[in-house]
């Protein structure tokens, strides 16, 4: 079987770092991806894409990458289940991401944004 993702996009706000109880590192954050087509209105659509990276790539994604940061990642599809507050069943569909490509530097962001 293939469980394979690759995905090139900007992240929508600030990646969050978590650690486990046995202390690994963790960070989360969504990726935009932009739609390659146009809908019936001529306007171009993007997916948002909840990716999590594990171990010292978690902690450089937190230190390097910020709103707006270019990043392609590689990873694959991962779907979980828990039980929410009302007692209610949620799946949530995930990309775990091996490896994580930074594809612009800090200072190309920072003259971007000025």
């Amino acid at each position: 079987m293939i469980n394979r993702v690759v995905l090139t996009g900007r992240l929508t706000k600030a990646p969050t770092m978590n650690y486990t109880p046995n202390g690994k590192a963790v960070s989360n954050f969504i990726l935009a991806v932009n739609r390659t087509y146009t809908d019936g209105n001529g306007e171009k659509g993007a997916d948002f894409i909840t990716c999590n990276v594990w171990g010292k790539q978690a902690e450089n994604t937190v230190k390097y990458l910020n709103r707006g940061s270019l990043c392609g990642i590689d990873g694959r599809l991962q779907t979980r289940k828990y039980e929410n507050n009302g007692g209610q069943t949620v799946y949530v569909t995930e990309v775990v991401v091996e490896r994580i490509q930074f594809l612009e530097s800090k200072k190309d962001q920072q003259h971007e944004e000025q």
